[in-house]
């Protein structure tokens, strides 16, 4: 069981912001919660619109960039689009491709190969433009750190644009010009956007110098959208209102590949699409073939013009997404039992992972270090090279396990390393994992407050004060996501009164009767796992008595961590409540 700290927020609460804002107590300590301390604040979360996004061209490169991207298009040079594997990348390159082809480019597109090429741009895809005879390339969500690969494009005469959102190197590619946010000396307000923005904003600055119409609703916006909530990006400021447009927006979507996906997925039936069905079910569909097959699929998916191949292309990346989650659950959840017999695993989690394909070990470690709280970093055979083994890693709060892996490979034992604080990727020689793990732990400083995951709780408040009101002006806070989660609340003394599992146990309810007298119903998917809690709290007996019947004086008291939001039945909307953490009341 992992150590786990309670903390209710206590923002500066000022008495008279409710009424000045026209929103509820509970309302404005929430948003004074996620940083906002006066009306204006408050109003600009809640009500900003595309229209409030800045302007492009005050990004650094962006005016030098459109220039000889003009310069380009009007000698009718040929242009590729260079992109990436995941989300961001597949989404980014599409936005490029579309809106260059639109403007009559003559542009194709390129997508590393994750086995050949690994991550960005590569010495393979610059040959192979040059063969194909490319005289301008554009980079997105890559290309900051290609140096050896542009010096080569730049050897064979080519333009090279790059757009990026990652950080700065120290040295920087020796490009024709370059777009990233992250620049020394950038003026752009807000920096920390994905590459799919960073190459719609460019394409609307295109659009402008060429004097062609653009408007900010349309799918580049949408997938803009997407691939911010996709790449965890933090869900303020600019990114806001990007995802709140794109999640209102892409169910009237005239793009075909991406109507068809979101029938796939069920997505086009839902009234209301959510950060969630971004992040947990289009999301994967595209990821898994980047992941084991190519990504090409998709941004072909992007620019099919016929619905029936869309559909039938759609539905196959539905099922094999569906295989491989259930693949990599059996995994994870075997490997997470092993570990958990370990004795000791170490601060710094450092494990083979045999059989796991390479594409799955930053979800796997993800995983783990969930399970655990600790910077875990998971290996697998690589299968283009069997030297080596491959890998990724998820780090928690307080350990930046890039820099970390950059102090103990001063002897190179890791030829390939790259990330930022709480993602990496790297390959190591076969023979130096267990020299990995023992420099890593023979670093690490990590304390005990570290070491302790933090459940971050906005108030105490009673699920029996929650009306059908208050929770659609929580919905208003909508899109949730990184920087800005779902407000959770706490609830202490609450007596269990009776406990359902549906048959396969993957579902658990709780009735519970707070001092006053009132009941609510609590819903988990952990059913297993809080069973066994609730077993170990108040004993089998007890327990299985609460399985039966309704026991009003069980004698079982807990505390709930738990968010709220309306159940939809039948016409009828009622307050819901799912469990986020719970403990016995002391």
């Amino acid at each position: 069981m992992i150590k786990q700290l309670w903390m209710i927020m206590h923002s500066l609460f000022d008495p008279d912001l409710p009424r000045r804002a026209n929103v509820t107590p509970l309302k404005a300590q929430i948003l004074q919660n996620r940083g906002c301390r006066t009306e204006e604040e408050i109003d600009k979360y809640l009500h900003a619109n595309l229209d409030d996004l800045y302007d492009p061209l005050l990004m650094s490169g962006m005016a030098e960039a459109v220039s000889l991207m003009q310069e380009s298009l009007h000698a009718e040079k040929k242009i590729r689009v260079i992109g990436d594997y995941d989300v961001d990348g597949m989404t980014s390159t599409f936005i490029l491709l579309d809106g260059l082809k639109k403007l009559g480019a003559g542009v194709s597109y390129d997508i590393p190969d994750r086995i050949m090429d690994g991550y960005g741009l590569s010495q393979r895809l610059v040959e192979q433009a040059h063969a194909d005879g490319i005289e301008t390339i554009i980079t997105c969500d890559n290309g900051i750190a290609a140096v050896n690969e542009i010096a080569k494009a730049k050897e064979y005469g080519m333009t090279v644009i790059v757009t990026d959102h990652h950080s700065i190197p120290e040295t920087l590619p020796n490009a024709d010009v370059i777009i990233d946010p992250h620049q020394p000396g950038d003026n752009y307000p807000y920096k920390t956007i994905c590459g799919a923005v960073v190459a719609w904003k460019f394409i609307l600055a295109l659009y402008a110098a060429e004097g062609k119409e653009l408007s900010k609703h349309n799918i580049y916006m949408v997938l803009a959208g997407l691939a911010t909530n996709c790449d965890v990006m933090p869900i303020e400021d600019e990114n806001r209102i990007i995802l709140k447009y794109s999640l209102a927006e892409i169910q009237r979507t005239d793009n075909i590949g991406l109507h068809a996906l979101l029938e796939a997925t069920g997505l086009l039936e839902k009234e209301k699409l959510y950060s969630y069905d971004y992040g947990f079910v289009i999301g994967p569909c595209m990821n898994t073939q980047g992941r084991l097959h190519s990504a090409k699929y998709i941004v072909d998916l992007l620019n099919e013009r016929d619905m029936g191949k869309a559909k039938a292309v759609a539905a196959e990346l539905k099922a094999e997404n569906d295989e491989r989650k259930a693949m990599t659950q059996k995994y994870q959840n075997d490997f997470i039992q092993e570990l958990s017999a370990r004795q000791n695993l170490g601060n710094v989690i450092v494990e083979l992972a045999p059989g796991l394909h390479e594409s799955l070990a930053g979800i796997v470690a993800g995983k783990i270090k969930e399970a655990f709280y600790r910077p875990t970093i998971i290996l697998t055979e690589s299968e283009g090279d069997n030297t080596i083994y491959k890998g990724s890693g998820r780090s928690i709060e307080g350990y930046n396990i890039f820099e970390e892996l950059k102090k103990v490979n001063e002897d190179q034992i890791m030829p390939k390393c790259g990330g930022h604080p709480l993602a990496c990727g790297l390959s190591i020689k076969k023979d130096q994992v267990d020299e990995l793990r023992k420099r890593l732990n023979d670093n690490e400083q990590m304390t005990e407050e570290i070491l302790t995951s933090k459940l971050k709780i906005d108030a105490g408040f009673a699920m029996g004060d929650f009306t059908t009101f208050l929770i659609d002006e929580l919905e208003e806070l909508e899109p949730f996501g990184n920087k800005c989660p779902r407000p959770t609340f706490g609830q202490k003394n609450l007596t269990v009164t009776k406990i359902y599992t549906n048959e396969k146990k993957t579902m658990l309810r709780l009735t519970v009767r707070d001092k006053k007298g009132r009941g609510s119903t609590l819903t988990t998917f952990d059913a297993e796992g809080t069973l066994e809690r609730l077993k170990q709290w108040c004993g089998e007996e007890t327990c299985d008595r609460l399985l039966k019947n309704s026991v009003p004086n069980s004698g079982l008291e807990i505390d709930v961590v738990y968010t709220a939001d309306i159940n939809e039945f039948r016409g009828e909307r009622n307050p819901q409540f799912k469990i986020v953490d719970m403990r016995l009341s002391q």
